[in-house]
């Protein structure tokens, strides 16, 4: 299956789709309201392909033809010919429905209107649409190129042919899903590790233990590739700070609710590894 993909956001998140949907043969536009956000999304996917080139992943001329399946774009007009469009954009409900609103007067009238939002019920972003049933959710994982899962999302009124062709768009992209049919804020994945992060965030706010430690305990202990608080670091702690704020203002379950740090680091603007300093230092990473 390939066609025509519209992304809009061209971000870290928006980027990865872009690479692994052009590296599977779908013509792909990249859309970003500025050039330069368009120049860094484009250079990561670049980046991005030529690692896989140097890890004999794919071949240079199979990078190339990827690249030469990506155009970008300020205009969202040019999402009008495509067959599945995917949101990637930051994860508050407001910019989402601007953007659904207006992609709802732009697409032919067949197409599948997928966010890629971790935690914002489906339904409200669709309600704003006149095809509510035509849209859904697909949850990548970063970094898209190397992570295998893809969470689809069922709104309300989201159809069995959608759903369908939504999983059908990510399994060719080499991604394994997993369906999440009732539309609860968080859904799957982002509540489980949401519940973990604020936990192990409270343990090292509290001084029980230090981020080293509780990190290695949940690797070692139950078998985790990365601890919660490195996962917090490499996501954002900010990403993930929205996440369970969505979640805990859907639900209002204590377990949700992120503890002071989260929003003081969110503050003070220790993010993660994208600023260099989170619950860990990555200065030294480079």
């Amino acid at each position: 299956m390939a066609g025509k993909l519209a992304v809009i956001g061209a971000g870290l998140m928006g980027s990865g789709i872009a690479q692994v949907s052009a590296q599977a043969g779908w013509e792909v536009v990249l859309r970003d309201i500025t050039d330069e956000a368009l120049t860094r999304g484009r250079e990561g996917i670049e980046r991005s392909l030529d690692r896989f080139v140097a890890k004999e992943r794919i071949t240079a001329a199979d990078a190339q033809a990827a690249l030469g399946r990506v155009t970008t774009t300020t205009d969202l007009e040019a999402a009008a010919d495509a067959d599945i469009v995917v949101e990637a954009v930051f994860e508050r409900i407001d910019v989402k429905r601007e953007i659904f609103r207006a992609l709802d007067g732009i697409v032919k009238d067949d197409a599948i209107l997928a966010t890629n939002t971790s935690a914002i019920p489906i339904t409200k972003i669709a309600a704003v649409t006149e095809r509510p049933e035509r849209v859904v959710g697909t949850h990548f994982f970063s970094p898209v190129p190397m992570m295998r899962l893809c969470e689809l999302v069922r709104g309300l009124k989201t159809t069995d042919e959608t759903l369908t062709r939504a999983r059908e768009f990510a399994e060719s992209t080499g991604k394994t899903c997993v369906v999440v049919n009732r539309d609860v804020a968080g859904f799957v994945t982002t509540r489980l590790i949401s519940a973990l992060v604020v936990e192990a965030a409270r343990l090292y706010e509290s001084g029980v233990a230090s981020a080293e430690d509780i990190d290695t305990a949940c690797r070692l202990g139950f078998g985790h590739a990365m601890g919660p608080l490195e996962t917090a670091d490499l996501t954002g702690v900010d990403i993930l700070l929205h996440a369970t704020e969505n979640i805990w203002t859907e639900c209002r379950e204590d377990k949700f609710a992120p503890p002071e740090l989260m929003r003081r680091m969110v503050d003070a603007g220790d993010l993660g590894r994208k600023s260099g300093v989170g619950f860990h230092d990555h200065r030294a990473d480079g």
